[in-house]
């Protein structure tokens, strides 16, 4: 019994002791960081997928037409809140079937130095900048590239949020593709009026004749409605209609 007791003692000196360790088991769960953390890598992401998203579109858009712009999906959802009727006339065409008459009219009305600049106008910056300090007026001073960037990725609101993000993507925009496209997705995706984008749909709307058949002075009058296509129609602007075929003779056309 002695021996027993005894080797039983022994039995259980040789099992070890249970230690305490402090270290984390790799089953505990880990505490999730702070909300405003999340947030944050949320926000980067988000960013991260937008810029890759504007990217590839643009490779895309060395080949491919767009089927629709940002532009063109804002007026959409501005109509369905606004219950007020809306046709969506958007006819792609290439550039060589636009008459050159509405190339150079434009270039002359929007962007003088278009096969100059690398985007940005700095020049037109600066005088605009002058002008908004000195006479309190705003003028606008948007390559084509600029507004390209917006109407295919952007919307037409007036903010400094969007004006970076628009400044941002410009020199991708060049980068990628050629002028010429630049100028052929400008000419076709451009609003002319309520629903009307792109030259060829508002050569049938306003003239009834194809884009390629424009004359000298139907150009320019087309060109004078950029600024503000949901306000004005061609013929309404004479004094900038002038103007523009003013600029176009200096130009050599």
């Amino acid at each position: 019994m002695k021996q027993s007791r005894a080797g039983h003692r022994s039995g259980a000196q040789n099992f070890p002791r249970r230690t305490t360790n402090n270290r984390p088991s790799r089953f505990t769960r880990r505490p999730k960081p702070p909300l405003l953390k999340r947030i944050v890598y949320g926000a980067v992401l988000a960013i991260l997928a937008f810029y890759l998203l504007v990217i590839t579109s643009l490779f895309f858009l060395r080949w491919i037409n767009p089927p629709f712009t940002a532009v063109q999906a804002e007026r959409r959802v501005a109509s369905w809140f606004q219950k007020t009727p809306y046709t969506k006339r958007y006819t792609f065409v290439p550039l060589t079937r636009i008459s050159p008459n509405l190339q150079h009219a434009v270039i002359a009305a929007e962007d003088a130095r278009f096969f100059i600049h690398h985007g940005f106008d700095w020049k037109q910056i600066g005088n605009a900048v002058q002008e908004d300090l000195e006479e309190h007026r705003e003028r606008g001073a948007s390559t084509i590239t600029q507004q390209l960037v917006r109407n295919l990725f952007l919307s037409t609101e007036h903010s400094i949020l969007r004006k970076a993000i628009e400044f941002s993507i410009v020199p991708f925009t060049e980068a990628i593709l050629s002028k010429r496209r630049i100028l052929e997705l400008y000419l076709n995706v451009i609003e002319w009026g309520r629903g009307i984008y792109g030259a060829e749909a508002a050569s049938r709307y306003y003239y009834s004749i194809p884009a390629q058949r424009l004359t000298r002075e139907q150009a320019a009058e087309l060109a004078s409605v950029l600024p503000s296509p949901l306000h004005r129609k061609p013929g309404q602007a004479k004094r900038y209609t002038a103007r523009i075929l003013e600029h176009m003779h200096q130009s050599g056309w």
